[in-house]
């Protein structure tokens, strides 16, 4: 079974500054969590992908215009107190093992080193579309 773990971070769900106002050596640890943990998963046999993303500032939403041509607008607006920050597909046995992995990378280490707890979103890939009964 292929799961998705999507890491959200936002003022909402945290209580945590900014990365953007930690420390070099606290961004550091936690980058190194992630890369710690992504070796283990990948050891384990069972990762698929993982990656980080940049900023929402840096964002483009884009729609297609009458003629199908791409529409490009700014990212998500400022007001936006919530972010995908990253993800991991993973194939595991069980939705069970794909729920340890998420609580794994929740406690990823913020600022003095505790762990921030992000919430992680755990959604199965579907491999075919549904069937009807």
């Amino acid at each position: 079974m292929k799961y998705m773990l999507l890491m959200q971070f936002g003022s909402r769900t945290l209580d945590v500054p900014s990365i953007t106002e930690w420390r070099p050596e606290e961004v550091r640890a936690h980058i190194d969590f992630m890369i710690a943990t992504n070796g283990k998963l990948a050891a384990a046999g069972e990762l698929v992908d993982a990656q980080g993303l940049a900023m929402p500032d840096t964002a483009l939403i884009v729609r297609a215009d009458a003629g199908g041509a791409p529409l490009v607008t700014d990212g998500p607006f400022a007001e936006t107190k919530e972010f995908l920050a990253g993800w991991w597909i993973v194939e595991v046995p069980s939705q069970q093992r794909a729920l340890e992995i998420a609580a794994e990378v929740s406690a990823a280490p913020g600022p003095g080193g505790a762990p921030i707890n992000m919430p992680i979103e755990v959604r199965e890939v579907m491999s075919a579309p549904p069937t009807e009964a």
